[in-house]
């Protein structure tokens, strides 16, 4: 099932001239199915029809190259948030908050400059439309976000909540920045065929200064109009506005704001503009004339920008809490009933409301992936806006939507790294959550099983790493590679896996003559108490070792104990016993009379079939003419060995 997107695999029973469909979600795809069947008239068999079955990418987005950028830099600002909560107290919490939200912002606006790029240089239409829709998504993330920081993260008083919208609708209709600079690059600015839309469009975003400026060109350039001119830019000039820096209080603004006001509506109904309409339109939508306003609908593109600029002119000082008021009735006029509102002016529309779940469910409606939702949602949480609400099934919004979007981190090959940390600062659901995402990854490479290995480790998942290192031990097994089998089986603790790649060592020895990875052998230690496969393969290799360093009696010893301890399989006792034939031929005597008896008791017991250990040989001995020679020759070699003993204890014992 994990085919690619696109591709179809025969499903038999499935007729595609019927509407009915069938989905599941696999691990990051979704399987997607029709499920009808045709009947024949004369039986109730069930006849296959079409043979198609599509399986769909959940989260395509995390298989963006550009958005890896986001979810990459992202992750960084989540895990810093979630460390410094501790330390965040008071003024220092909210500025910290404010700065962590505009770190995502930046993150955004960096994606959404290099998707715009991207899209210019787009070779082909298609293309070209794909990323201009993903850049037009992430405007509106940004949009968004921005929004919810002035109203929930910011917390921005009467006064300085509108110099932030102000500032909010700057920065996302941006569209005056290119014809400013269309304008003042030509020859005759004031000549220009966009002069007045620029003029108006600084007055609707309240940058007067600039205005004033533009209409200096006006006057310069029409001596008749100079005068209106002037005392338009004069009324530009001396609008009070509350500036971050001021300290006058609201209701001095207020009383200033109320004079200036009733001087622009002097002058209009003095006519001082009456000989210049477009200066006369400027005075109107100064003094906030809704009508005014509206017949601007192009230049102001949205209804959010109306709104910002309806309440600079008509309501400068407006409280937080009135603000859904003007934003209802700002949509429903600058719409006029023309259209519905579209999922932007929704999420909107409950961000002016203050109804910050209600902004949370629209967004995971609305946009393509959860990123936007789970950060967005993280940092209201950290800010204490979310605390009353949790889910019906034992979590809260918070965590819900990070492991959403954590679950859909761990379907891309590389990005599930990062949704571990995630999870790890999820405290209900997290542990549970990754270790189920954790069993599904792909172990393509042995670098990648060592990156999941040490994640479990460091959390203490015993059971996910047996689970990893015996996988990659079947593996190893699999390609014939024993000694990492018998490493990744160590370190799984799992003493049958050990006890069957022991076997395999000691087959391959027989096979060889020799071992195969001698420096994990030497080197098992403690581990070779795993099993007593692994304890006699340790042993073994240890009398190998004794034996090359001509350590005799030690070696000699240790084989018998071997034998004796039950701990070599009775299947290898021959071997063991033609390995003690060097020692039985040595000049000097290495076995003791009694250790002589214990090798002729083996012997015996092997040769007779006497059930050991569950694996009688003594048919197979019987009929296989080289193994009776072996024993022969083992017979001689101990009652020679045993004569010698004998002799060599009894002087011993004279003397």
């Amino acid at each position: 099932m994990c085919s690619p997107v696109g591709s179809l695999m025969w499903i038999p029973g499935v007729n595609s001239k019927k509407k009915q469909m069938c989905f599941d979600w696999g691990p990051g795809e979704m399987l997607l199915c029709e499920t009808s069947f045709n009947k024949k008239a004369d039986t109730s068999e069930q006849v296959p029809s079409c043979p198609f079955i599509y399986v769909i990418r959940k989260d395509a987005d995390i298989h963006s190259h550009i958005l890896r950028k986001l979810f990459n830099e992202s992750h960084g600002i989540f895990v810093g948030l979630q460390r410094i909560e501790e330390e965040l107290t008071g003024k220092s919490r909210k500025a910290q908050l404010v700065r962590v939200s505009k770190n995502y912002r930046s993150v955004i606006r960096a994606c959404m400059e290099e998707m715009h790029q991207v899209a210019i240089a787009a070779k082909d239409p298609a293309s070209g439309r794909q990323f201009s829709s993903q850049v037009s998504i992430l405007s509106a993330m940004e949009l968004i976000w921005n929004l919810c920081e002035i109203l929930f993260i910011e917390v921005a008083p009467a006064g300085p909540v509108l110099l932030h919208l102000l500032d909010w609708v700057r920065l996302h209709v941006c569209e005056v920045d290119s014809l400013s600079a269309d304008v003042l690059g030509s020859e005759n600015p004031s000549k220009h065929e966009s002069f007045w839309n620029l003029v108006t469009v600084l007055v609707l975003q309240g940058r007067l200064d600039e205005a004033r400026q533009m209409l200096s060109k006006e006057a310069d350039a029409n001596p008749s109009c100079a005068s209106m001119c002037r005392i338009l830019g004069d009324l530009m000039r001396t609008m009070p506005i509350l500036s971050p820096g001021n300290t006058q209080t609201l209701t001095e603004l207020e009383l200033k704001w109320q004079h200036w006001r009733e001087e622009c509506e002097r002058h209009l109904q003095d006519s001082t503009f009456a000989a210049s309409p477009r200066l006369e339109s400027l005075c109107k939508i100064m003094l906030g004339d809704e009508a005014t306003l509206l017949e601007h609908k192009e230049l102001l593109s949205n209804w959010y920008h109306f709104l910002v600029t309806r309440l600079l002119y008509s309501n400068p000082t407006v409280k937080p809490i009135d603000l859904h008021f003007y934003a209802q009735s700002s949509l429903d006029m600058f719409l006029g009933g023309e259209s519905s509102p579209e999922p932007l002016d929704n999420i909107l529309m409950a961000a002016f409301e203050f109804d910050i779940h209600q902004v949370i469910k629209e967004c995971s409606i609305a946009l393509s992936n959860w990123w936007f939702v789970a950060h967005l949602t993280d940092l209201l949480d950290h800010c204490r806006l979310l605390q009353s609400h949790n889910l019906y099934f034992g979590s809260n919004m918070r965590e819900f939507l990070l492991l959403e979007y954590a679950s859909g981190l761990f379907a891309h090959h590389s990005l599930w790294q990062l949704g571990v940390d995630y999870f790890d600062y999820c405290p209900e659901l997290g542990r549970v959550s990754l270790e189920l995402h954790i069993e599904r990854i792909p172990l393509n490479t042995e670098q990648k099983a060592l990156k999941v290995l040490r994640i479990c480790e460091q959390r203490q998942m015993t059971e996910q790493v047996r689970s990893i290192c015996k996988i990659l031990a079947m593996k190893a097994v699999r390609n014939n590679r024993l000694g990492s089998a018998l490493s990744w089986s160590i370190r799984a603790k799992d003493a049958a896996f050990a006890t069957l790649v022991s076997d395999r060592f000691l087959r391959d020895y027989c096979e060889r003559g020799c071992f195969s990875d001698l420096d994990l052998i030497d080197n098992l230690g403690p581990a070779m108490m795993l099993s007593d496969r692994l304890t006699f393969l340790g042993k073994y290799r240890e009398f190998h070792r004794l034996y090359g360093e001509k350590r005799f009696g030690d070696a000699a010893s240790l084989l018998l104990s071997l034998m004796t301890s039950q701990i070599a399989p009775r299947s290898f006792w021959m071997t063991l016993l033609t390995d003690a034939l060097p020692l039985l031929e040595q000049k000097q005597v290495i076995f003791s009379s009694e250790q002589t008896y214990e090798l002729m008791r083996c012997l015996e017991d092997l040769a007779s079939g006497r059930p050991g250990c569950g694996e009688p040989d003594a048919q197979r001995l019987q009929d296989d003419d080289i193994e009776t020679t072996k024993v022969e020759m083992l017979r001689l070699a101990l009652a020679r060995n045993l004569a010698r003993a004998i002799i060599r204890e009894g002087s011993l014992e004279g003397s």
